[in-house]
Formats: C-alpha cells, structure tokens, sequence
C-alpha cells in the first residue's frame, strides 16, 4: 500500500505558479477593438479564467488566427520595416497585439512576453533569422515595453514583468541548413542577447528581464552562462517527456548550472513542457493523443505536485493555444470545451489560492501529492500517474494531521477519472487533528480534497 503524509502544520513556503500556460484564452476579432462587448469573448474565456491561470506566454501566438497571426506578438510583426525610424509610432503595428494582450488581462492573467519570432518550420525563414542591427532591434524592444507598459504611442499600463528574448537558439547546430528559430551561429546569438539584455534593462531596471528558452541543450547552456556578463533576471527552458523524474531531474541540473555560474539569484523557469513518449512515427502518434486524454490530465498533475517541491520557479504548459499541443481545450467543439487536461489547472489553482504549501510526502514514486493550507482551508492534490498502460490499481493510505479540531472538519473529495471531470464524489467528516483516508486508486485518476473547519 502506497504511503502518504500530510502535515499542515510543516510550511514548506509559497505556493508558486506551475500552473501557468503558453498563450491565452480564444477571443474574436473586431474591427473596433472593444475588448468589452460579450459577444467577442472567445468560447474558453470563463474556463480560462475559472482555472486562475497566472501567467500566459505569447510565444508562437502568430499561428492562429484569433490571436492575429502573423500580424501579432512578433517583432517582426509589429515593426514590419525594419530600417524605419525606431521612435517613430508610425513605424509600428500594435493592433492585433493590443487585442490579444487585452483578452489575456480580461482572464485575469498576467502576459509573459517573449521578444523575437515563432517556430519557422518553413522553406524560406523571416522573422528567426539574426537582426542586421542588434542594437535597433533593442531599442525596438524597448519602445514595445513602452507601449505596453508605459502607454506610449496610445498604449497601455500593463502589468507585465517579463520580458524574454527570444526563443531555443539552441534548437539546431551551427552548421544546420534552415535553422527553425535562430539563423545565426551560436557566438552571433551571445551577441545579440548581451546587447538586447543590457539595453533593456538599463532602461527598464525594475522589470525582469531574460531568456533564452533553452530547446534541449545544457552544454550550450553552461558556454552560454560561463561568457554571460549581462543580466539575466530569469533563465527560461524547454522539456517534454513522458516521466516526470525526467523532468525533476532536469531542473535540478538547470539550478546547479545557474548556481555554478553565479547567477544564484536567477530564477528558473521551465516555459515549454507536454507529454512526449518519442517525436516519431507510432510514439508520437500516441502521445498526440495521450496528451487530451486522462492520461495526459495525470501527467500534468504529477508534473505540477513534483516541481512544486524543486528549486523551479514557474511551470509554463504548452500550449493553451488550439493545436495538436493543447489538452487543455476542444477548439473544434464537438464537444465539451474543456478536455481532461484542463481540470489539473484548476485544481492546482485551489492550492495556489490558499497560499502557503505544506509538507506531503509519498513512499511511491507513482503517486504524487501536494498540499497547501490558509486560514481556514486547506486542499490537496494527490493522482496516480505511471507511463506504463497496464500498470494495475494502487492501495492508498494518506494521513493528514495538523489541520481540524474539535468541532470538526469537512472534507470534500473530488474526483477526476475516464467518468468523471473533477465532480464532488462525496463528502468525509472528521474530528480532532489527525485522519486516515484510504481508497484504491486506478491508474491516471486524479482527486482534489477541500477541508474547512468548522466553526
């Protein structure tokens, strides 16, 4: 039997933001640009904002074409002719973006900003290949953080604190034909991001500055960080796997790099991650469907519990975006909007909520809890995730002690499985500060438990 201890008495510290996504909520486009009428709320706006999603990042926005496409987010987009004059407003672009920035902030989301250009799968490159003026892409950079931040050029007062650039410059080998994200070499992109960092944040001093969405590679990534002598506010990177100790363990080597380098204060962020069992052929056939499945709703709740307890500061999903990436949403609605991905989102926004997580401890690696407390509530998060389909049921005892009293707790256990899509299973009554929950547990099946005292 599976052992699981909670104590609510043992702080941990702040619950942090894993639950966060890449791109925001669906939204229609309109000519005027009124952000307000209901009719143009996109069909997952309630469902976004029910689910408290932190942080939306606008990396690869420009593929779909309720963002905008091509004409959004980009830098290339919203300064199309780049020998145009930089502090001239004229010279830029910003309604598409203006649209999508304002529906993200209308879920109750913060935007993350990434400065550069999607993925260009295509034959013929445009926006990855490398500036032919650094220093103007800069100063470009920093007169969109002044409209959106500042209200230049009829813009905004946005709250938005990060800014990265660019985006898995490490993604293919200097000598590659028909580089996907950056056409330059490697020392050209060292360049590029020391002159793009320090000019940003000279100017922006109280805003985080960073990047740069490392694709795979630690050993780009330690040459990166040994020559790096600009700032680096947060150091944003990429994993997709089907073993969530896969990607502990590389958040770990992630922070050991960091701290190696000196850069200690340097958050870690990981801003790309989905199930993937293998990028080819049958395996990736499976994990496209996996990834909308309750399998990928447990992958995604382990994730969650498991980084939450490492020295990672933010969890990104990709993609709230309609495509193959996204489990959290039925772009095509033949259905319910909501698939099972999405419910780890909102359960993990319970947590969040209460603010402060609690020590929670399993003895099996297949289980994975997590646990937060506030004043008077308290919930966790316990799923059953193993990559192995024929993997058999588990008995599970959890233990929760220092939360209750005399006059009682409530508890109530929602269940996540093939039937059912977080709905209250039923409802525990407890005494005193110690209780013992056992159950069996399928494969994959999640549970979110909400306490109160009463009083």
């Amino acid at each position: 039997m599976a052992q699981i201890s909670v104590n609510f008495k043992r702080s941990m510290g702040k619950m942090k933001p894993m639950h966060a996504t890449n791109n925001g909520p669906s939204v229609s486009p309109r000519e005027d640009g009124d952000v307000t009428a209901d009719w143009r709320i996109g069909a997952n706006m309630a469902e976004f904002r029910a689910a408290g999603i932190p942080y939306a990042r606008n990396h690869d926005a420009s593929f779909f074409a309720r963002y905008g496409l091509e004409h959004t987010v980009d830098v290339v987009a919203i300064f199309p002719d780049f020998d145009a004059d930089v502090n001239d407003p004229a010279s830029y672009d910003f309604t598409c973006t203006d649209n999508y920035l304002q529906a993200i902030e209308m879920a109750g989301t913060k935007t993350f900003y990434r400065l550069g250009h999607r993925i260009e799968h295509e034959v013929k490159k445009y926006g990855t290949l490398p500036p032919k003026d650094f220093q103007k892409w800069a100063e470009i950079c920093e007169h969109i953080i002044r409209h959106y931040t500042e209200g230049w050029a009829d813009g905004f007062h946005m709250d938005i604190e990060y800014w990265e650039i660019w985006n898995e410059p490490d993604l293919d080998p200097d000598d590659a034909q028909n580089k996907r994200t950056w056409g330059g070499t490697k020392a050209e992109f060292f360049e590029f991001y020391h002159i793009a960092a320090t000019h940003l944040k000279s100017c922006f001093p109280h805003l985080k500055i960073g990047g740069p969405a490392l694709a795979s590679k630690l050993d780009w990534a330690e040459e990166f960080l040994a020559q790096l002598k600009a700032p680096l506010d947060f150091f944003s990177w990429h994993i997709y796997a089907c073993r969530v100790e896969k990607m502990v363990a590389k958040v770990q080597a992630v922070r050991a790099l960091l701290d190696k380098y000196g850069f200690t204060e340097t958050e870690s962020i990981l801003n790309e991650w989905n199930y993937v069992r293998g990028w080819h052929g049958e395996e990736m056939i499976y994990s496209n469907i996996q990834r909308k499945a309750l399998k990928g709703a447990a992958f995604v709740a382990a994730a969650m519990c498991d980084c939450q307890r490492t020295p990672l500061d933010m969890l990104m999903y990709y993609d709230a975006r309609p495509s193959g990436w996204c489990g959290m949403f039925d772009f095509a609605q033949l259905g319910k909007c909501t698939l099972k991905p999405y419910f780890p989102f909102y359960m993990f926004n319970v947590l969040y909520g209460l603010g402060t997580e609690v020590e929670s401890i399993s003895d099996d690696g297949d289980v994975h809890v997590c646990a937060a407390v506030g004043e008077s509530e308290a919930a966790l998060m316990l799923n059953y995730y193993n990559d192995d389909d024929t993997a058999d049921e588990k008995q599970v005892s959890v233990e929760l002690v220092g939360f209750g009293g005399d006059a009682g707790t409530e508890a109530e256990v929602y269940l996540l499985d093939d039937e059912h899509d977080l709905t209250l299973a039923y409802k525990l009554t407890f005494f005193g500060e110690r209780f013992v929950w056992e159950t069996t547990v399928p494969k994959h099946t999640c549970y979110l438990v909400k306490m109160k005292k009463r009083i």
